[in-house]
């Protein structure tokens, strides 16, 4: 689906944007404007990467696998020894 936006523009601004359609070869101002809304998009979805990417760093350590897997191993062995009646201990 395409929606149609109507912009006003300085004259110095129009005319920036007739040079840039001009000499980067772009078929029309609308496709001009469209390639300059993707390119902040992906700045955007830069942008929103960069701090996931921050919060992870600023994050404590996480835990080693096998260290973490051992402490779940004895935890259940723990759970099945006080769950077993006291006859089978």
């Amino acid at each position: 689906m395409t929606a149609t936006m109507n912009i006003s523009l300085p004259d110095s601004m129009k005319a920036f944007v007739d040079a840039r359609v001009k000499a980067r070869g772009y078929g029309s101002h609308s496709e001009y404007l469209r390639d300059l809304v993707r390119k902040d998009e992906l700045e955007a979805a830069k942008d929103a990467l960069r701090a996931l990417v921050a919060e992870g760093l600023a994050s404590p350590p996480g835990r080693d696998w096998g260290d973490f897997k051992a402490s779940l191993v004895a935890r259940a062995e723990e759970h099945r020894a006080a769950s077993r009646p006291r006859d089978e201990a």
